[in-house]
């Protein structure tokens, strides 16, 4: 049943995210616009990561999740609002962007907390490749079905319906039967329980190298989300319908590549795993920096999803591995916080460079620095192997002779 809140939740924002980059594209055509559509869209998930995540610790998990569904609801009903009485504007659509995202940046801590409840430790990986299909499933959906309703209704309707579907996400969740534990030692304030967090954080050599490469390879793999749109319109005969193949491609790329983490994190480190993403990603970027064929570039997307997938889910699994429950949420919002501030930041950055310059020129530099930066991350932040269980210890076994009793008594 929350897989499939999960799955719709996914699909809404895809939706939104296709609709609004095109809609960008009719109302200008200056790259630095475009691209910060997806600045407005992530840059409230680094802002409110921290706390939302706190939140998710000290509050009842599935009301804080229902008000989440809520208010991305009542934003999608705004912004179809807006389009239907032509009162949109570039400014306008990045303010709506921007509030949408505050769902976002409240909804994915929680979430992400969510699952290590529903699964044992040995099954996480596995559930998380799971939410990951989720993901990407809804990025071939997402996309074809906004890129459908747009050709045949308009934007405004693609708003409407993320708002009804939000809608029914948030009845899903009320019929979940989860119990709310209140912790016995009472209620965290929020001030303390973010402070804790960043302290946790700060003291844990593994969760910053996995910040760092999180952060590195979403800051340059933006650039191609971001300026998409602008290399759908130069592919030939490129349209909507063009954007959206493209979207749904990577997405299915991203769903392939699942059945290849089991051996790919058999047989190779994470570092090496990692890079290997970061470097299928620069390839991608590179092609479509210079590609004007829709087959050619279905095929980069592809190969540029499964290694958006590889990456992040590799990165996840490790950085959700490291984290005791009591400070899971706070620490996958730190994670979070990571992806989306590095995505925003680039976002803008390579549009500025791409109004400066050109989409190519963007595109090739983000490439060859994204893999530049991850040989070095891995370089001089190495990974220091497997993380000890940090799931809290059970009673000691009674002692069972004399001796034992004599040594624990010294101990």
């Amino acid at each position: 049943m929350l897989w499939s809140t999960w799955l719709i939740a996914n699909l809404c924002m895809w939706m939104n995210d296709v609709a609004a980059a095109w809609l960008m594209t009719t109302l200008t055509s200056t790259p630095i616009w475009v691209a910060l559509v997806q600045t407005a869209a992530t840059l409230p998930v680094f802002l409110l990561g921290l706390p939302s995540g706190a939140l998710a610790d000290i509050l009842d998990r599935k009301r804080f999740l229902f008000f989440t569904q809520v208010w991305v609801a009542v934003v999608g009903g705004l912004l179809a609002l807006a389009i239907f009485l032509d009162v949109v504007t570039p400014p306008l659509l990045l303010v709506l962007l921007f509030l949408n995202g505050v769902g976002l940046a409240l909804r994915w801590p929680v979430f992400s907390a969510i699952v290590p409840e529903l699964v044992p430790r040995a099954k996480l990986p596995a559930a998380l490749a799971l939410n990951g299909v989720s993901m990407n499933a809804s990025r071939i959906m997402g996309p074809l079905i906004a890129g459908a309703v747009i050709a045949s209704l308009g934007s405004a309707w693609v708003f409407l319906l993320n708002a009804l579907l939000s809608v029914g996400a948030a009845v899903v969740i009320t019929r979940w039967r989860r119990e709310h534990k209140p912790d016995p030692l009472g209620r965290e304030s929020l001030r303390g329980a973010m402070r804790v967090g960043l302290q946790y954080v700060a003291q844990s050599y593994h969760l910053k190298g996995v910040l760092l490469r999180i952060g590195i390879f979403f800051f340059h793999s933006t650039a191609l989300m971001a300026l998409l749109p602008l290399v759908a319109r130069h592919i030939k005969g490129g349209d909507a319908g063009t954007f959206t193949v493209l979207l749904a491609a990577m997405g299915a790329g991203a769903i392939a590549s699942t059945f290849a983490l089991p051996r790919l994190r058999q047989t190779f480190s994470r570092d090496k795993v990692v890079l290997l993403g970061a470097g299928v990603q620069a390839a991608t970027m590179a092609i479509m920096a210079v590609n004007t064929n829709i087959w050619l570039g279905v095929l980069a997307m592809a190969l540029g999803g499964a290694a958006w997938l590889t990456t992040a889910n590799t990165l996840s699994v490790s950085a959700q591995i490291s984290l005791p429950d009591w400070v899971r949420a706070r620490g996958m919002s730190m994670y979070q916080m990571a992806i989306m501030g590095a995505s925003a930041s680039g976002a803008a950055v390579w549009g500025q460079v791409a109004t400066w310059s050109s989409v190519p020129v963007a595109l090739g530099l983000g490439a060859a620095s994204g893999i530049a930066a991850m040989a070095l991350a891995s370089w001089r932040w190495p990974d220091r192997g497997v993380m000890e269980d940090p799931t809290p210890a059970g009673p000691c076994r009674a002692p069972t002779s004399p001796r034992h009793q004599r040594a624990v008594t010294c101990w």
